[in-house]
């Protein structure tokens, strides 16, 4: 399975991507929200995971425009963030995000997590 993660703090994105490396995901990377769109159509990705708070982008706004685009909507996005209050929940689900992990989380369950939001 391969996850696009988008996560502009290097050292977060360094452990999330290893993390996952190791629970058998391919791994691509991008550090905010206007990279999310250039790289997804290339890459192709089975899900996406978001940081919500990220430089030129945000989570919310990336999300919002990978939904409208008939290519990418059908494409299942996982917030990663540490904006885990039950407001920001609501607003990811409603976006049509199918989850949210919080931040930090723990490398060893990470994979378990997205598979579990994920359905496999």
């Amino acid at each position: 399975m391969k996850l696009l993660l988008a996560e502009d703090e290097p050292d977060v994105q360094l452990i999330a991507r290893l993390a996952l490396k190791r629970g058998g995901f391919q791994v691509v990377t991008a550090s905010n929200g206007v990279e999310v769109l250039e790289r997804v159509g290339a890459e192709q990705p089975d899900a996406i995971l978001l940081d919500w708070m990220m430089p030129d982008m945000d989570g919310f706004e990336t999300c919002k425009r990978l939904k409208a685009d008939p290519a990418t909507q059908a494409i299942p996005v996982i917030f990663l963030t540490a904006k885990v209050q039950e407001s920001e929940v609501a607003k990811a689900l409603a976006l049509g995000a199918v989850g949210c992990i919080g931040k930090p989380f723990d490398a060893l369950t990470l994979g378990d997590q997205i598979r579990a939001l994920l359905g496999k």
